[in-house]
């Protein structure tokens, strides 16, 4: 009998538990940078994480080639939000323009349906390299946005906040660990 592996265990589980393990909804986040006052944001891309691979061709062996991972890339966070008079973003890019960097870790929390935190992203030492106004045409009534691109030096995702959020899920709410909310 083959065994169970453990997405197939949590399912099982969930289902006999009467649990339902929805995905969560990509509009309910938060961006936390350490020391800036910004506002909620709209949209955040450039959660992505890519290595690169080469190829390596053995002689004698021509049915395949070897493929070796090289070094690993972190593309800039696009963060945009409406503009307000709240203007950390623009500050901290403006210490940038006149040379005074100053990089800053920040995290981009998933929420659930109740805003809690579930899964998170830490980034760091970033700092903004290019801002964009908002588009200003007269005959619209839409929100004036504002861009931000951040380079950061590194990506990654706690392990620990990925099996709280699947624990929380398997019981049908959030935990509590140390005071903080997961």
């Amino acid at each position: 009998m083959p065994e169970l592996g453990l997405n197939a265990a949590f399912s099982l589980a969930t289902n006999l538990a009467g649990v339902r393990a929805d995905p969560y909804r990509a509009f309910n986040f938060l961006v936390e940078i350490e020391g800036i006052l910004a506002g909620g944001f709209s949209e955040c891309t450039g959660l992505q994480v890519e290595t690169e691979t080469y190829e390596y061709r053995e002689g004698g062996l021509n049915a395949y080639a070897h493929r070796f991972a090289g070094p690993t890339r972190y593309p800039p966070l696009l963060l945009r939000h409406g503009l307000t008079a709240i203007d950390g973003l623009w500050g901290w890019h403006q210490d940038v323009v006149e040379g005074r960097i100053e990089r800053r870790n920040g995290t981009i929390y998933l929420l659930d349906s109740q805003r809690i935190p579930v899964i998170w992203w830490d980034f760091r030492e970033a700092f903004p390299f290019r801002w964009s106004g908002p588009s200003l045409v007269a005959s619209s009534s839409q929100v004036a946005v504002e861009s931000v691109e951040i380079v950061h030096c590194g990506l990654s995702r706690p392990r620990l906040a990925t099996a709280l959020a699947g624990i929380g899920a398997a019981i049908g709410g959030s935990l509590s660990i140390s005071g903080g909310i997961f």
